[in-house]
């Protein structure tokens, strides 16, 4: 049975020894073992590096496996990665590949549990929305953003919590609350540059206004592509992100035409 030879710890504070322990198991009785989050740990990758250096003398069991994960981090020993095999998990690129994603990871039970499911499903359709730009902006270069910022799931699940508490305790959303902290507090956490906090609000207040929950077809960009859909299930609203175009204009962005000119450059030369 696998799951008996099966042993993960997720690492943090403290954590060493144990660590150390269930390699040093796996080593002699042949278990697989995964250490999850390793750039939480950077200051015991040193001795995690010479552990694994010391493997190929010690003839471990052959069943043995090693396996880890981390968040991207400088510190991290490059010889681990040189003596391993890489899986790499990106976020996709595109609005449309952005909100699949998004939506895929929504369920009908969650989708429809609001107090008020209309406002939030519109709301939410917003923020996928927003989350999407966000995250695609940076292929604009200096465009983009002034500084690049690693924005992920996190981000964008702290917000739909705001988004959902907010809509269960105020029968009418207190838009500049919910502006102030989706795009001040959580997103703006990360950003620095005060022009890109002024992007962040101007995002904001173009997607959060009453006429995102009256206007029977309340666009989200200056092109008539992107809207938000009419009320129905989970489903339509998969359907509907089905139909995007895979490839997007600048002006879904706010863009000038021209400002995709410097990715496309980059992505020739990739």
């Amino acid at each position: 049975n696998m799951s008996d030879r099966f042993r993960t710890l997720a690492l943090g504070q403290g954590q060493e020894p144990l660590a150390t322990r269930l390699i040093e198991e796996g080593v002699r009785d042949g278990t697989w073992v995964f250490l999850a989050n390793c750039h939480l740990m950077i200051s015991w990758m040193p001795s995690l590096e010479k552990i694994v250096e010391n493997l190929a003398t010690r003839s471990p069991h052959p069943e043995f496996r090693l396996w880890l994960s981390s968040a991207p981090h400088p510190a991290f020993p490059i010889s681990i990665l040189q003596r391993g095999i890489k899986i790499t998990t990106e976020p996709p690129r595109g609005i449309k590949q952005n909100l699949q994603r998004l939506y895929n990871l929504v369920n009908e039970s969650n989708f429809t549990k609001s107090r008020q499911p209309v406002k939030f499903k519109r709301l939410l359709f917003s923020l996928c929305f927003l989350h999407s730009i966000l995250l695609e902006r940076k292929k604009f270069l200096s465009l983009g953003w002034s500084t690049p910022y690693d924005f992920n799931d996190s981000d964008f699940q702290v917000s739909e919590t705001i988004l959902a508490n907010y809509l269960e305790e105020y029968e009418d959303p207190p838009w500049d609350a919910l502006k102030y902290l989706i795009a001040e507090l959580n997103y703006g956490g990360r950003v620095t540059d005060k022009w890109d906090i002024r992007l962040l609000g101007v995002y904001m207040r173009s997607l959060y206004t009453p006429e995102a929950l009256t206007a029977p077809r309340f666009f989200l960009s200056s092109l008539n592509t992107y809207f938000i859909p009419e009320d129905g299930p989970l489903q339509s609203y998969r359907d509907y992100i089905a139909s995007l175009p895979i490839i997007d204009k600048p002006e879904a962005f706010g863009q000038h035409p021209n400002a995709d000119i410097a990715s496309q450059i980059q992505d020739a030369g990739s």
